[in-house]
C-alpha cells in the first residue's frame, strides 16, 4: 500500500512539472517557427547590406580598377623583381630617387648604414604632392651618404605588410636596419634638416660675425645657446635638445660679438639661450634650468608664431606639439587683417598652455574642412576653442575682442566650458516613420527614458546607407504603432552628441528605455528588416506586440484602403507576432 502511494505521488508531480514545462516548450517552438516573412513583402525587397561587397562608402574615393591597363605595364612587369630574382642593382627615379621592390630591399638595408623609404600608392594625391620634394631632398642628401628610396605598395604588398603600412604615404628613417616613423613636414627642408639632424651632431658653431649675420638672414627660426664651452655637459644638452626637436636649428657660441648679435646681453651669466622668429613675436629669451627637458619645453612652447596660419605645411607643428590645447579664429582672408592681431595679443597671455591658430573658411583645400569640423559656416570672425585629450569643442559668444577672447581662453584653461556639439536646424515637423535626430533634439528624443530607441548614424554620400535606407524605411512602417519604440537616424556629418560615436558609416546603436545612462548597445545583427525586429524583441527594455497588417503608404491614404485595413486588421491581429 505504502508503494501504491508513493507511485500516486511521484505521478502527481510528474503531471505538474509535464503541465509547466509544455507550454514553455510549446511557446519557443512558435517562436522559433513563426513565419516573419510577411515583414519582408511589403514595398519590394529588402536590401542586405552585410552580403554587400566591401567597397569604399564613399562613391568618389574608390581605389583604381587593378584590371585596367596602362601603357607601360607590361614593360613594368618585366623588368620587377620577384622573391626568386637574383639581386638586381636599384633603378634610379627621379635622378636620385632609388626604387624598391622585394628582391632588392634587403640589398638596400646591409649596403646603406642610413636611408628613407616612402611607402606610396600611385593614385594617391598625398603622395604624388610629396614626389618633387622627396625627389628634390633626395638629390640634396646624396652626398651626406643618406639615399632616399620609395616602395610601390600597391605592387609590393608583403613588404607594405611586413612594416605595418596602413596609409600613405608611410615614410620610414633607416639606421642600420632598424626603422622609425619620419616625423617632420612633408617638403624638402624639412626633411633634409631633420635627416642632417639624425645623423650629425645636431648642432653647429658660429665662431664669426659673418657666419651669424648668414643664419640670421637665411633661417626663419633659430636657437642659440651662449656657453662656456663647446664641448661638455652645456653642448651635450643643446645637441641632445636640437635631436628632439626637427624644425628649428641650434647653433652654439662662445663669442661675446656673436652673442650680441642675437640679441644675448654679452655680460650675461651663461649657459644662456634665446630663440629668434621672424614673427609679431621675435625674440624669446630662456630662463629656466639649462637641462633638455626644460630647453625641449621652452622651444616647443615658444616655436609656433603668437598665430599659427592652418596649412597643410603648419598642421604637423600644431597636431604633434605637447600643447593640447587650441584657440580658433575662423574668418575669411579678407576680414582676417582685422582679427589676427586681437588674436595675437591675447595668445601672449597663454603662451605654453595655447596654440592660437587662425583658418581662412574661404580656402577651399585647408580652411574649409576644418571649418565644417568645426561647425563653422559663413564668414566669420568665429572663435572656437578645441582640447585634443578629451576631442571636445567649444563656442565663443560674443563678438571678437580681446577681453572676449581673453575670459574665454581662461573659462576654456580651467575647464568651466561646456563643450559644443555641431547640430543641424531642429526640423519643424517629425512625423515620418523614420524620426530625424539632429545635435539639438537628440537628449528630446534618444534619450527619453520612456522609450526604446534604435538610431542609425548615416551620412549622405556613404552608399551602403542609402542601401539601407528602403529597409530601414520599411521596419519602421511595421513598428509605426507601437507607442514605446522609436526607430530614429541622424546625419553624422553634421550633427554631434556625445551618446552617439561612431567609427563609420553607417552605425546602428540601440538606446534601451530606462538605461539611457549607460552607452548604447552597437547592433551588430544582419541588415534586414527581420534582424533588426527579432533584435528589437530580444532587446527592447518595454515588450511589444506586432499585429500583421496590411500596411499603407502615409502619403495615399483613402477611405477604401482605411476600412480594408481595418477589416483585414480585425479578422487577422488577433493572433500575435512575436
Amino acid at each position: 500500500m505504502t508503494s501504491f502511494r508513493c507511485f500516486l505521488v511521484l505521478s502527481l508531480v510528474s503531471f505538474l512539472l509535464l503541465s509547466t514545462v509544455l507550454p514553455s516548450i510549446s511557446t519557443n517552438d512558435e517562436q522559433d517557427d513563426e513565419d516573419l516573412r510577411f515583414l519582408e513583402e511589403t514595398e519590394g525587397k529588402s536590401v542586405d547590406i552585410a552580403s554587400l561587397p566591401h567597397l569604399s562608402d564613399s562613391d568618389d574615393d574608390q581605389f583604381p580598377d587593378d584590371d585596367e591597363e596602362d601603357e607601360d605595364s607590361g614593360s613594368e612587369q618585366e623588368t620587377g623583381a620577384s622573391l626568386s630574382d637574383p639581386y638586381k642593382a636599384p633603378q634610379i627615379d627621379d635622378k636620385d630617387v632609388v626604387v624598391l621592390t622585394q628582391g632588392n630591399f634587403s640589398d638596400f638595408i646591409k649596403n646603406n648604414k642610413f636611408g628613407m623609404v616612402e611607402f606610396y600608392a600611385p593614385w594617391c594625391g598625398h603622395c604624388q604632392s610629396l614626389a618633387p620634394e622627396y625627389a628634390a631632398a633626395a638629390t640634396e642628401l646624396k652626398g651626406e651618404g643618406v639615399l632616399l628610396a620609395k616602395v610601390d605598395a600597391t605592387q609590393e604588398d608583403e613588404l607594405a605588410e611586413e612594416y605595418d603600412v596602413e596609409a600613405f604615404p608611410t615614410i620610414y628613417f633607416l639606421v642600420d636596419g632598424k626603422h622609425t616613423l619620419y616625423p617632420a613636414a612633408r617638403n624638402k627642408d624639412a626633411i633634409v634638416t631633420w635627416i642632417k639632424k639624425q645623423i650629425g651632431p645636431g648642432i653647429y658653431n658660429v665662431t664669426t660675425l659673418d657666419d651669424a649675420e648668414r643664419i640670421l638672414t637665411s633661417e626663419s627660426e633659430v636657437a642659440l645657446g651662449y656657453l662656456n664651452s663647446l664641448v661638455g655637459p652645456e653642448s651635450d644638452e643643446l645637441a641632445a635638445t636640437s635631436k628632439l626637436l626637427d624644425d628649428i636649428k641650434f647653433y652654439q657660441t662662445m663669442n661675446p660679438d656673436v652673442a650680441k648679435l642675437f640679441h644675448i646681453d654679452p655680460e650675461v651669466k651663461r649657459p644662456a639661450l634665446v630663440l629668434l622668429k621672424k614673427d609679431a613675436e621675435k625674440i624669446c629669451h630662456f630662463d629656466g634650468l639649462f637641462v633638455k627637458t626644460a630647453i625641449s619645453e621652452f622651444v616647443t612652447s615658444n616655436k609656433l608664431p603668437l598665430v599659427t596660419i592652418f596649412s597643410r605645411e603648419s598642421a604637423p607643428s600644431i597636431f604633434e606639439s605637447s600643447i593640447k590645447m587650441h584657440l580658433l579664429l575662423f574668418a575669411t582672408l579678407n576680414i582676417s587683417e582685422k582679427y589676427i592681431p586681437v588674436l595675437q595679443e591675447a595668445a601672449k597671455l597663454f603662451k605654453g598652455k595655447l596654440i592660437s591658430i587662425y583658418v581662412q573658411v574661404d580656402n577651399e583645400e585647408s580652411g574649409k574642412p576644418v571649418a565644417n569640423f568645426f561647425g563653422v559656416s559663413g564668414n566669420g570672425p568665429t572663435i572656437r576653442a578645441y582640447s585634443g585629450d578629451d576631442v571636445k569643442k567649444f563656442a565663443m559668444n560674443g563678438d571678437v575682442t580681446f577681453n572676449n577672447i581673453k575670459a574665454f581662453a581662461e573659462d576654456f584653461l580651467a575647464g568651466r566650458l561646456k563643450p559644443f556639439y555641431k547640430s543641424d536646424p531642429i526640423p519643424e515637423t517629425n512625423n515620418e516613420d523614420v524620426k530625424e535626430v539632429v545635435g539639438d533634439n537628440f537628449d528630446e528624443i534618444v534619450l527619453d527614458e520612456s522609450k526604446d530607441v534604435l538610431l542609425e548614424i548615416y551620412a549622405p554620400w556613404c552608399g551602403h546607407c542609402r542601401s539601407l535606407e528602403p529597409t530601414y524605411n520599411k521596419l519602421a512602417q511595421h513598428l509605426r504603432g507601437i507607442n514605446s519604440l522609436v526607430i530614429a537616424k541622424m546625419d553624422g556629418t553634421t550633427n554631434e552628441h556625445p551618446k552617439a560615436k561612431s567609427a563609420g558609416f553607417p552605425t546602428m546603436l540601440f538606446f534601451p528605455a530606462g538605461k539611457k545612462s549607460f552607452d548604447p548597445m552597437k547592433v551588430n545583427t544582419g541588415r534586414t528588416v527581420v534582424d533588426f525586429y527579432k533584435f528589437l524583441k530580444e532587446h527592447a527594455t518595454i515588450p511589444f506586440n506586432l499585429k500583421k497588417a496590411v500596411l499603407v503608404p502615409k502619403d495615399k491614404p483613402t477611405k477604401t484602403s482605411d476600412s480594408k485595413v481595418r477589416e483585414k486588421s480585425s479578422s487577422v491581429s488577433s493572433k500575435e507576432e512575436l
